[in-house]
């Protein structure tokens, strides 16, 4: 093993490892999304915040729900810290529906 081997092998392993917590991130960020859609989905049939909380629990793994509504629409919110090495990035996921069960 070279001497410029060993000094470049940490910041080979950092880089990688950073590269590897960005896929995880979006990766979380896409099931975030899909949540958020289901969620505003059951608000929009007319469930309970209560109900459309667990559906968006199961899918995304214990995010915070924000319901709000806006005449004919109702729009979920889903806000979660990140995982890993970036768990200092908040993500967020906002989607709505018509009101169509109320």
């Amino acid at each position: 093993m070279t001497a410029e081997f060993a000094v470049a092998l940490p910041a080979i392993a950092l880089v990688l490892a950073a590269c590897l917590a960005s896929v995880q991130l979006i990766a979380q960020q896409v099931r975030l999304t899909d949540a958020a859609a289901d969620a505003a989905r059951a608000l929009g049939r007319g469930e309970s915040a209560a109900e459309a909380g667990a559906i968006a629990d199961r899918v995304s793994g214990g995010a915070a729900l924000g319901v709000a509504v806006d005449g004919m629409f109702v729009c979920a919110t889903l806000s979660t810290p990140g995982d890993g090495l970036l768990a200092a990035i908040e993500l967020r996921a906002e989607s709505c529906a018509v009101t169509g069960g109320r």
